[in-house]
């Protein structure tokens, strides 16, 4: 392994990398890999380890799983989310390990549920726009996304959008390097976004710029959308949103005399209270002025919905594994409460052991004060899959060495557009690092599960994972193109039961804005002693935690560090380089203040995900966030939080 570079050849991303995984070379080599199975001998979260064979390994996490699994086996709780998003080394080998168990069930809620299940709730699945034809866009609206740090190729067709004369607006709450690059950039308050769309609606129907034919024969009960619109004034959105009436007025004509207008919705707007009914009520603004007629009109938020019908998890996970049982659902997003919780008779057995595996749950995960607490509990059995001995490694009794992406076979689909994709190894495992599929694999033979799935190889899993694939082709080119149509719903036809876009939809009804939990208005008791509200995106190098202990790119982000405005640092007396407190009722976090005008009156930014072991106080900004979780989607409320900052 010398150097990672894109493949030019690639229809989409044409051979552009981003920096962090331009730097994967140096992460598979860090010195600080975890290359074999360690065992603890210090207290929980010390980090002190002694190595162990992979036989005494298995055999000791097998024989605590087993006892533990006699007694109930609902006490044993697997965590995961993206660390890799392989369809094998993802929940393959391991789905199949946890449901012949019977272990609880995990709720995978940490990054996009909120928006996918509106998305879903709306469109029918998580669809959109292909991506290519923003770059044939006269409007590209840039709303909750980054796209310069988090979706190069994206960009790159923005950019030529861009050169051909198209506007570009971001909305986002900080004035991001994104927004730097656009013609206008609106600075709502965080968790107003399905303010701002209602009171683009009123201005689409109270001016009549909307297209009936389309609504008529592909939109149901869209009248009941009119109805809630019409009471969103410019002045009642400006005043909510914290921007201008005008701003709300300008936009909506921009939508409907720069056509076709295209929106690149991501995730970030989605994680405050009312984030599934912003996505709906963003979602269905193309439908109201015909945008999806066009194949460079519409929206994308993610394309993975487009691969329901080439990825088979039935098949490559084996739910038929439970054999009847019906474990209780953990939402990971609350982990820090779960695992602090007894026993009861509304939520089952206390969780006695945890197998973490693709995530970093003590940093990325909300009030991460009880996160830490709960995988401290001496009487936890904690068990990681790690390449490196992260801030969740560090409370584990035993840690599992785990291959990279470069180590492993693997098969993707993807959410930025629609190509399968093949994971070749391009070496050697180094050390004794096993990929996760074989490490449960060799888990289930201790464990005596003797059925033939459990023998499947990776490449007979990659198959499994994928239908109607020509796995040959895949395997040869390294992607595989869908056949998704350029204009997918320009005569309708969206995955819906009746092929119409829903507005009244089944358990969500008709969207509404819903104010988040932690505001100046909506909780103006908490915000007399925390005035401030924080989003904490991630920093521009990081990949939430995952290339946080890349020194390379830790040096180029320099250190943990909180955004605020010029006239929020002087009525504080905050110098920008200064060391501040940010502080609320769960935690504090220390970090460096920037004083700039990035941030905008009344709004903190706190970069994420720092492992807390890198900054001086032990904490990063997930001290600071709630388990109280979305509207839709049980998701967490990441960017709803309100905090005072103060000179350290």
């Amino acid at each position: 392994m010398v150097r990672m570079q894109g493949n030019p050849d690639h229809p989409y991303t044409a051979g552009a990398l981003c920096t962090k995984v331009s730097r994967y070379a140096e992460r598979t080599h860090h010195p600080d890999r975890v290359l074999v199975p360690l065992r603890r001998r210090g207290p929980k979260g010390s980090g002190e380890f002694e190595r162990v064979s992979w036989d005494e390994a298995l055999d000791a996490i097998a024989r605590r799983l087993g006892d533990i699994a006699a007694r109930d086996p609902q006490a044993i709780l697997p965590y995961s989310y993206a660390g890799t998003m392989g369809l094998v080394q993802g929940e393959g080998m391991a789905a199949r390990f946890f449901h012949k168990l019977g272990a609880s069930r995990l709720d995978r809620t940490i990054c996009a549920s909120a928006g996918g299940e509106a998305l879903a709730a709306t469109y029918g699945a998580k669809v959109g726009m292909q991506v290519q034809f923003f770059a044939e866009s006269r409007l590209i609206l840039v709303w909750g996304s980054n796209p310069i740090t988090s979706s190069v190729h994206f960009w790159s067709l923005a950019q030529e959008a861009k050169r051909r004369g198209a506007k570009l607006v971001c909305i986002d709450p900080r004035r991001t390097e994104t927004a730097d690059k656009c013609h206008q950039h609106i600075a709502l308050l965080p968790g107003t976004d399905g303010a701002l769309a209602l009171g683009l609606m009123h201005e689409l129907f109270a001016h009549d710029r909307i297209d009936h034919a389309y609504l008529d024969r592909h939109v149901a009960d869209w009248p009941l959308l009119r109805e809630r619109a019409l009471a969103w004034t410019p002045e009642r959105t400006a005043a909510v949103c914290g921007i201008e009436p005008d701003v709300v007025r300008g936009l909506a004509r921009d939508l409907t005399t720069l056509v076709p207008a295209a929106i690149r919705l991501n995730y970030g707007m989605q994680r405050t209270h009312g984030g599934g009914n912003a996505v709906r009520l963003i979602g269905l603004l193309p439908c109201l002025i015909g945008a999806w007629r066009h194949r460079a009109g519409g929206l994308l938020l993610s394309s993975s919905g487009w691969f329901r019908h080439v990825r088979d998890t039935m098949a490559l996970e084996r739910p038929d594994l439970l054999a009847g049982r019906r474990p209780r659902t953990i939402n990971m997003s609350t982990i820090g409460d779960e695992l602090l919780r007894g026993s009861g008779p509304d939520f089952g057995p206390r969780i006695d052991a945890v197998v973490v595996y693709n995530s970093n749950p003590v940093a990325v995960a909300p009030q991460s004060r009880r996160v830490a607490k709960g995988f401290a509990r001496e009487d936890l059995f904690t068990v990681v899959l790690e390449q490196f001995r992260t801030d969740t490694a560090d409370h584990a009794d035993f840690v599992l060495p785990a291959t990279t992406q470069l180590e492993h076979l693997d098969v993707h689909t993807a959410y930025g557009h629609t190509s399968v994709l093949f994971n070749e190894p391009a070496i050697a495992p180094l050390g004794e690092a096993l990929p996760n599929s074989e490490i449960f694999r060799r888990l289930a033979a201790r464990m005596g599960f003797d059925d033939p799935c459990f023998a499947d190889s990776d490449e007979q899993l990659a198959r499994t994972a994928l239908r109607e694939v020509d796995f040959d082709l895949l395997h040869h080119q390294g992607w595989a193109q869908l056949p998704v149509p350029d204009a997918p719903f320009a005569e309708g036809g969206f995955p819906t039961p009746d092929g119409r876009v829903q507005v009244n939809a089944a358990r969500h009804g008709v969207p509404d804005f819903v104010p988040p939990y932690e505001s100046v208005s909506s909780a103006p008791e908490l915000a007399s002693r925390f005035p401030l509200a924080m989003i904490s995106p991630p920093a521009r190098h990081f990949l939430n935690s995952t290339f946080v202990n890349v020194q390379s790119l830790r040096a180029v982000e320099g250190e943990p560090t909180v955004e605020i405005h010029p006239a929020d640092a002087a009525a504080r007396g905050i110098a920008d380089g200064s060391t501040v407190r940010i502080v609320n009722d769960r935690g504090e976090n220390r970090c460096t203040a920037v004083v700039t005008d990035r941030a905008r009156p009344g709004v903190v930014n706190g970069f994420g995900v720092w492992w807390r072991k890198f900054a001086a106080d032990g904490t990063n900004v997930n001290e600071l966030t709630h388990q109280h979780l979305t509207d839709i989607g049980r998701a967490p409320c990441f960017y709803d939080c309100l905090v005072e900052v103060v000179p350290a």
